[in-house]
């Protein structure tokens, strides 16, 4: 089989950097939103960014508007009938994500490999809310999508040797390098990086440290990039708060516990770069 046809379902952050990345790639690709606004909101970020892109030189007016072409927004899960890879990317929540899978079992022809962008949620059970526990597998991007390079495939128990060996190819088609993990809690990328932005958060918290003395320490005594409270802002602290709950509930690892401070901050609305206040506050 060879994967023609993309489909996304979710046009938020992820959704679209996806979308995105698999129009630039030469896919044709249908991506969906529960409504007209938030799909309308989607497809307008991928325009923005690829603007940009424009701008920077990177790419050419016309490349722009052939990407684009590519890309369809719906908002009916039955329009996913013609493709051969749909991927998953709407709210980290089991049973969501499930219902998402009932739909597309029904809507899509048996040989479409279904993939969800989890984190870290148990991806057999996801697909066993299907019949085609074969074909069903995890393609974990990494936020910004069009700017890193990992892309984190997550077989279980029950992916066929068919369906991995397409993955990588597609994976691959997009530029990206492979990893591939198995199916236990928070993979390779999150079981090693939830323990760090947990603790980062118990430092703070208990007083330790400011935020700014965490992130500095790690920036510059580790040569990271941005530090551990700066990238849960980015990520999301609702979505780290969910992710550690997910782990903690299987292995019962005190380390993958969610700190008090966390859960009240996801209580307050506080969520990072995403509602414009975390561990630091955002402007337009």
């Amino acid at each position: 089989m060879e994967i023609k046809r993309v489909g996304v379902v979710g046009c938020g952050i992820m959704g679209a950097g996806i979308a995105q990345i698999c129009a630039e790639a030469g896919y044709s690709v249908v991506v969906s939103e529960v409504s007209e606004g938030l799909l309308r909101k989607g497809l307008a970020s991928i325009k923005s960014l690829l603007i940009r892109s424009v701008d920077k030189g990177k790419i050419s007016q016309q490349d722009m508007n052939i990407i684009l072409g590519r890309i369809k927004g719906i908002t009916e899960i039955r329009d996913f009938s013609d493709c051969d890879l749909v991927i998953e990317a709407v709210a980290e929540n089991l049973e969501i994500k499930k219902r998402v899978f009932v739909e597309l079992d029904k809507v899509c022809p048996k040989h479409t490999i279904l993939a969800t962008n989890t984190s870290s949620l148990c991806i057999i059970e996801i697909a066993a809310a299907t019949s085609r526990l074969d074909r069903v597998l995890g393609l974990h991007f990494f936020n910004p999508v069009s700017v890193m390079k990992l892309l984190e495939i997550v077989r279980t128990i029950a992916t066929s040797d068919v369906t991995l060996e397409l993955a990588k190819e597609f994976g691959e088609s997009l530029g990206k390098t492979i990893v591939i993990a198995k199916d236990t809690p928070g993979f390779i990328v999150n079981r090693l990086l939830s323990p760090f932005i947990l603790n980062a958060i118990r430092m703070l918290e208990a007083g330790m440290a400011t935020r700014d003395d965490i992130d500095n320490a790690v920036r510059l005594g580790l040569n990271h990039p941005m530090g551990p409270l700066q990238l849960a802002d980015l990520i999301g602290l609702d979505t780290i708060n969910n992710s550690a709950n997910s782990r903690y509930e299987e292995l019962k690892e005190a380390q993958y516990a969610p700190p008090t401070l966390l859960k009240r901050m996801v209580k307050a609305g506080w969520l990072g770069r995403k509602t414009g206040r975390g561990f630091y506050e955002y402007y337009e």
